[in-house]
């Protein structure tokens, strides 16, 4: 970005995120100053670069919630989208380097470009860059991924550094043995907090939606709507509060069975219950 004039001998301009002066003339003339001098902190040319700092946090923060969207909904994005957006620095850095599966859900690649026709740049399971050009790719959450523990290492060889967590995000597989009739999962109860309202907090602040007694987690899974929930007390509660059981909901609110809950589905509800029993109080002495 440029730097444009502000007041009498300074000129102003937005690096690394936030606003920076030189001074245009004597002898530190050209030179980038260490802080903002007083007489530009109430400049109308700073204050439209603070603003614009601030719009490119919340379009890059944008931009990360829709690709873990696509994530974790498993859901076709078209190719042309992706060449589109892909020149945008926020939209790249989300998208850049994560597993993509193309027309072959075998091949999995590492996403490291896209380009103005419409093709994408994949490293592959072999180290090779390669050229794919589906109408469509999905960003595959990672229980869906054949050899995780693999693709996992493979990432780290290559020095693979995600934005939206993808490959090293905690996975959970759901049992075999689960009984025919069993609604709940009750692993994760117990953990004790100070008070509702400071579980609430740890949820609203890990992402998760908080309603009424709930703690909840919505996911797209095979094409069927699920929401976890974790109960977490009374709204209006102000004494200490315990996590409660973990269950899953079909669009239409009906209780799931255990056994008719999806892989990602059960996944993100696991990951989301263990994330807030992660958070209890716990005594002195005792292991976390």
């Amino acid at each position: 970005m440029g730097w444009l004039t502000a007041g009498d001998g300074y000129e102003v301009a937005l690096i690394d995120g936030r606003v920076a002066a030189r001074a245009t003339s004597g002898r530190a003339a050209g030179r980038q100053l260490k802080s903002l001098p007083k007489a530009l902190r109430e400049h109308p040319e700073v204050d439209r670069l603070r603003r614009f700092a601030e719009w490119l946090d919340r379009h890059a923060a944008a931009c990360v919630a829709q690709v873990d969207v696509w994530m974790v909904s498993s859901l076709p994005v078209p190719t042309g989208l992706l060449a589109r957006v892909w020149p945008d620095e926020a939209w790249q850095s989300a998208l850049r380097d994560l597993a993509v599966v193309g027309d072959d859900p075998d091949e999995v690649g590492f996403l490291r470009d896209a380009t103005d026709s419409g093709q994408l740049r994949v490293v592959n399971l072999d180290g090779e860059t390669v050229r794919l050009s589906p109408r469509t790719v999905t960003l595959p959450h990672p229980v869906l991924l054949p050899e995780l523990d693999d693709l996992r290492e493979f990432a780290a060889e290559l020095g693979v550094v995600q934005k939206v967590e993808q490959i090293h995000r905690a996975t959970w597989r759901k049992p075999a043995d689960l009984g025919e009739k069993a609604t709940d999962v009750t692993e994760f109860t117990g953990g004790g907090y100070a008070s509702r309202f400071a579980l609430a907090a740890r949820a609203t602040s890990l992402g998760y939606r908080v309603s009424g007694g709930y703690a909840t987690c919505r996911v797209r899974d095979a094409g069927r709507i699920a929401e976890a929930a974790v109960w977490i007390g009374e709204p209006y509660w102000d004494d200490e509060v315990t996590t409660g059981g973990l269950t899953w909901h079909d669009q239409d609110g009906r209780t799931l069975r255990l056994r008719e809950v999806g892989p990602v589905a059960w996944s993100e509800g696991m990951r989301m219950a263990a994330a807030l029993y992660a958070g209890r109080q716990v005594e002195e002495g005792k292991d976390a």
